[in-house]
């Protein structure tokens, strides 16, 4: 699918305010419940449990699905491996074939809706009904589903009632109970009148072979018992060895899920159970189990990618994920799964095209990560995934930009023309408002800081250290907006980590630190910065490197992973400088501060936490503990205060209408603590936020922790 497709679907979105009511309503109420689901249980012990069991039996799969067999032929079962969704539909119909099936029915499976199931047994003559109230709602409105636990999340009642009428011919009033009820009357015959059920399931446990589904309406029970044939269909992901390590998933998957302590029904079936064959005949039911592999072998062997395995499929990382909240599923995902998850599965097991489109509405906070049941590193997966996209040939223009920016000596030329340039529409004011034409927006929502009209670079000679017995030398690498947009904070930090005692050195060919390049998947450029910086900085010959921007401590601490199978000496000086590097706060909490307590003046504060500051280097209480050791300072902390701001590096120039709405939740975040100043450590966080309140002429200044304690000693 063409971008300019996305960008219809995104337009759609964020035009459709029932969706965004919806999920915005969802996404705030949800933390609140999950917490109080997980009183008194601990979640990181549990998710740990859950990665351990479902990463054994991916890695042991033939001995776990061989067990599970085994127990299952045993008791009469019949079991067919499926390699592809085609085989797995051919499979079905030729079942319902031998069984004259004409009507069947349906518990919720994801598995079904990724191999379009429903469709193929349609195309075959067949009815097919959902039971679950989410499905059976979308089927009506011909939509897959937006949830992956709440498929029907962006429909209202009132919706849902005009679609309750239409099938049922008379009039149904949009009250949840009584929608309910004509649901439930609707559903009675079509159980009492199937031929077949078609189940998914949570879990399969191979020492018992036993099947463990988890609801909360009953459908999937009355599937699974009521037709006199019944076929399970379960992917190869969702095997454990055995029956004591269900225990962490139920825990954790309605928690995770919906905020539930535990679903309405959990139901484990080992075997075919006495049913009705005609109206008076009983006897034992047709018992089929269908085992989906459709490409996850492959992923169980992928290194960079059988984290996938460990996924319960409990949705948390939807409900968590900020473009989600604005976007949802139909756009942020594919025909059968979304969210940060739904983008892997979609690339892997349904449709590579759309998964390219889609990795690129993740913002990389790593909120999804914080949440996920079985400890998946979603958000890095993602960029992996970008990266392998990106192998394969990146847009014109996007590779032109990175090729300028990774070229040091061009890229810095380029900013200092800039500087002169901006004048026809900064029109000489710190601050640009309006872009002309295509750019604009660029400039929705939120202003754009000008470049500086000296470079820190330039100021840096001039700069006078006077530190007497210096305990040491700390190279300070100023990236990008430090250097040309925020000159200021260099100097700031500079004046710091001399009253800390030490002196400051700037390595001048210091370049790019390669996220931009990193971030959107050019692994060329991302490693032809990572070698320039490693020579310009030298970090052999100082006791630190300080950054203060938290991207740029990342990337470069990242830098020996990057090069991984470079030449060794090149190897060994990425991971010195790695080890010597740490982010301005970080480092001057490591130092001890520094002596001064502040001039004591009053000043009203809250901050804001940078995902890469707060979720990758889990640096979040070293900065709050030095602004609160500054007399005079009252930090009132934001709601979500760790919430993207929706900068994310390039995501708010790609996809402007998408951060813009993620920068009002910000701010009015920000509002509602009444502060003089809002704090950061991120720059571009900082462009990002004091953006959003120049647009709105909200006189709320917005600082560097470096500029704060600069400041004020």
């Amino acid at each position: 699918m063409a971008n300019t497709e996305l960008r219809k679907e995104i337009d759609r979105a964020l035009d459709n305010g029932t969706l965004r009511g919806a999920l915005g309503k969802f996404a705030r109420e949800y933390p609140v419940a999950r917490d109080k689901a997980y009183t008194g249980y601990d979640f990181e012990a549990l998710r740990e449990k859950v990665k351990e069991y479902k990463s054994y039996s991916r890695d042991h799969l033939d001995e776990v699905v061989d067990e599970f067999e085994r127990k299952m032929v045993g008791r009469g079962v019949k079991v067919f491996r499926a390699p592809t969704g085609d085989a797995a539909n051919e499979y079905v119909k030729k079942v319902a074939a031998a069984n004259n099936v004409k009507k069947v029915i349906k518990s919720k499976s994801m598995a079904s809706e990724e191999i379009l199931m429903n469709e193929a047994l349609r195309e075959a003559g067949m009815e097919v009904q959902e039971t679950d109230l989410g499905e059976f709602i979308i089927a009506l409105n011909h939509e897959h589903p937006s949830h992956m636990v709440l498929p029907a999340i962006h429909l209202t009642k009132e919706q849902v009632a005009d679609l309750f009428s239409d099938y049922t011919s008379h009039k149904n009033d949009p009250v949840i109970a009584e929608l309910v009820k004509t649901a439930r009357s609707v559903m009675r015959a079509k159980f009492l009148e199937a031929d077949m059920g078609i189940s998914g399931a949570n879990i399969a446990v191979a020492e018992t072979g036993t099947l463990v589904m988890i609801s909360n309406e009953g459908n999937a029970r009355l599937t699974s018992t009521l037709p006199r044939v019944h076929i399970y269909i379960v992917g190869l992901e969702k095997f454990i060895k055995n029956f004591r390590e269900i225990a962490p998933i139920l825990k954790t998957l309605p928690r995770n899920g919906t905020g539930q302590n535990i679903t309405t029904y959990v139901s484990m079936f080992s075997g075919p159970t006495e049913a009705y064959l005609t109206d008076e005949e009983k006897g034992e039911k047709e018992f089929h189990v269908i085992i989906l592999d459709n490409g996850r072998r492959a992923l169980s062997k992928n290194e960079d990618f059988k984290e996938m395995f460990q996924c319960v499929r409990c949705a948390a990382c939807l409900n968590v994920c900020p473009a989600f909240q604005f976007l949802g599923g139909h756009v942020f995902g594919g025909h059968a799964y979304t969210g940060g998850i739904g983008t892997l599965l979609t690339a892997f097991l349904t449709s590579k095209e759309r998964g390219r489109d889609i990795q690129n509405l993740c913002l990389q906070c790593g909120r999804c990560a914080e949440v996920c049941a079985g400890k998946l590193d979603i958000h890095g997966m993602i960029l992996k995934l970008r990266k392998n996209y990106g192998d394969e040939g990146m847009p014109f223009v996007h590779k032109f930009i990175l090729d300028v920016v990774s070229n040091r000596r061009l890229f810095h030329s380029m900013l200092r023309v800039a500087s002169v340039g901006q004048l026809p529409v900064s029109r000489g004011k710190p601050t640009i408002r309006h872009l002309p034409l295509f750019l604009s927006g660029m400039t929705e929502g939120r202003s754009l800081p000008t470049v500086a009209p000296r470079p820190f670079r330039d100021i840096f000679p001039g700069i006078t250290q006077n530190v007497a017995d210096p305990r040491g030398v700390i190279a300070l690498y100023t990236g990008c907006l430090l250097d040309f947009v925020y000159p200021g904070i260099a100097e700031a930090v500079v004046k710091n980590l001399n009253m800390a005692g030490y002196r400051v050195a700037l390595p001048e060919t210091q370049s790019c630190c390669g996220a931009p390049a990193n971030y959107m998947g050019d692994r060329a450029n991302a490693k032809k910065t990572a070698e320039l910086n490693i020579r310009g900085l030298e970090a052999e010959k100082y006791d630190y490197v300080v950054s203060a921007c938290p991207t740029c401590t990342h990337a470069l601490r990242e830098y020996p992973e990057l090069l991984e199978g470079a030449d060794k000496d090149l190897i060994t000086r990425a991971e010195t400088l790695a080890a010597k590097t740490f982010d301005f706060s970080k480092l001057l909490h490591m130092l001890g501060g520094i002596p001064g307590k502040g001039n004591g003046a009053p000043l009203r504060i809250t901050y804001h936490d940078s995902c890469h500051m707060k979720r990758t280097m889990r640096v979040f209480e070293e900065q709050r503990e030095i602004l609160r050791g500054q007399t005079g300072v009252e930090l009132t902390e934001m709601k979500d205060c760790d919430q993207c701001c929706g900068f994310a590096g390039s995501y708010s120039i790609k996809y402007p209408e998408v951060s813009g709405p993620i920068l009002e939740m910000k701010v009015n975040n920000i509002l509602a603590t009444t502060p003089e100043a809002v704090v950061v450590d991120c720059p571009g966080c900082m462009m990002q936020i004091r953006g959003g309140l120049d647009a709105r002429d909200i006189g709320i200044a917005v600082k560097h922790t470096a500029e704060v304690l600069a400041e004020r000693n």
